[in-house]
């Protein structure tokens, strides 16, 4: 939709139905310059007729709509049936991406050189309906042209103008995004979105470019002799590499000569060195054997006397070990003895005492039966008189006070028997019966 060379125009139109509204869009008119943007639909039967039984609603771009000529905001794609006359589609807003060639003409460098600089830019309404709203109520199509037109030209002329001719291919990216940030901050307010801008081209004068071609070639021409005059250069200075490496080798061959001959008188003189050496060596190791001879014969010495005095102090050691174990063994054998001899007289006593007691205790038990056998046959004498006295026919003895008691006690032995073990138990609490 941009030609190089010829400049982008956005337009208006208006057309007869929305459902043409693709093939109007693509439409770029006589010159091939035009890029309709927003579309107007003229209704054929707002005068005639009330209503229109059915409307066509495209897809694909923003459809806005009015109500009493009152923005109602998006229309969604779909037919409508019985679509009264106050009703209309008001505005068809495309959404594809727009691509706008801004060439700016005769553009004098800071060297005065006059060049042609084409432009070309991307951008798009939206991305929503309110974007679309905003764009076609506040900017419109025509004044969204004069504003790139006039900001892109101008930025252009204030950039070719800042530096010379031959530097205005150099600045071609940080312009476009110097370019893209300033269209964005003006147009993204009235929902235009700027996404790319570059240079395409960028012509200077034809006689200064013809100029600027036979310079190139000579330049060319140029660095092709500097080539061939450093390469006859660097075979000048290979031969002469050569050379002094000819000369660096031979030099080298008599150094090593010269440095095998110091070498030999070095070897030789170490050999002469290290032959003194070595006698003198030899005699040093046989000092050192008689020495050390001498030495270990006077250690010998010195062992043998220091082993004799040890055995002799090892010999009286054991000798008074001996007696002093003879004599522990003697004292430990008469303890022995003791002992035994007081065990066996502490069990003979031990044995006297045991038999004295037993000896008590059967005199014990032996009184103790002495004393009822007594006690036995003088019951039986006292029970014999009482029969006698009870015995006596034809006598009535009437016996009162303390003797018939007495009397009556002789004659109930039991109870009489009873009341001594009760004195008994009074008298010695602490033994049992």
């Amino acid at each position: 939709m941009s030609y190089q060379g010829m400049h982008s125009k956005l337009v208006q139109r208006a057309i007869g139905s929305a459902n043409n509204c693709h093939s109007e869009f693509a439409d770029t008119g006589a010159n091939g310059t035009e890029i309709p943007i927003v579309l107007v639909p003229q209704s054929i039967f707002a005068c005639c007729c009330p209503f229109q039984i059915a409307v066509q609603v495209p897809s694909g771009p923003f459809i806005l709509w009015q109500k009493w000529h009152k923005d109602m905001g998006n229309l969604t794609p779909g037919v409508r049936w019985i679509w009264p006359w106050y009703n209309r589609i008001s505005h068809v807003v495309t959404k594809a991406t727009i691509t706008y060639n801004a060439p700016a003409k005769a553009c004098p460098t800071a060297d005065n050189i006059m060049v042609n600089v084409d432009l070309s830019l991307t951008f798009r309404i939206g991305p929503d309906i309110d974007a679309a709203k905003n764009f076609v109520y506040r900017l419109g199509a025509n004044r969204l042209d004069a504003l790139l037109s006039n900001v892109t030209e101008e930025s252009i002329r204030g950039l070719v103008y800042s530096v010379t001719h031959d530097q205005v291919n150099d600045l071609r990216e940080e312009f476009a995004l110097g370019m893209l940030s300033t269209l964005n901050s003006k147009t993204a307010a009235y929902g235009v979105q700027v996404m790319n801008v570059k240079i395409t081209e960028v012509l200077l004068p034809t006689e200064l470019w013809q100029r600027l071609e036979r310079t190139t070639a000579f330049k060319t021409k140029l660095g092709e002799q500097e080539k061939t005059h450093e390469n006859r250069v660097k075979v000048l200075q290979d031969e002469h590499v050569k050379t002094i490496q000819t000369i660096n080798k031979e030099n080298d061959r008599k150094i090593q000569n010269v440095q095998a001959e110091q070498q030999r008188f070095v070897i030789e003189r170490r050999e002469m060195e290290e032959k003194a050496s070595g006698e003198a060596r030899v005699k040093e190791v046989n000092a050192m054997s008689k020495a050390d001879v001498q030495m270990k014969k006077a250690l010998g010495d010195e062992k043998a006397s220091k082993l004799t005095a040890r055995q002799k102090a090892e010999n009286k050691l054991k000798q008074a070990e001996v007696e002093c174990d003879k004599m522990k063994i003697d004292a430990e054998q008469q303890a022995r003895v003791s002992i035994k001899d007081n065990e066996a007289k502490l069990k003979v006593s031990e044995s006297n005492a045991e038999a004295m007691l037993a000896r008590a205790e059967a005199e014990e038990k032996g009184a103790q039966a002495l004393e009822e056998k007594r006690r036995y046959e003088l019951e039986w004498a006292r029970i014999g008189v009482l029969q006698k006295m009870a015995g006596q026919s034809g006598r009535r003895l009437f016996i009162s006070g303390d003797k018939g008691r007495d009397i009556m006690r002789d004659l109930v032995p039991q109870a009489q028997s009873e009341k001594g073990k009760l004195a008994k138990v009074s008298s010695n609490p602490y033994r049992g019966p």
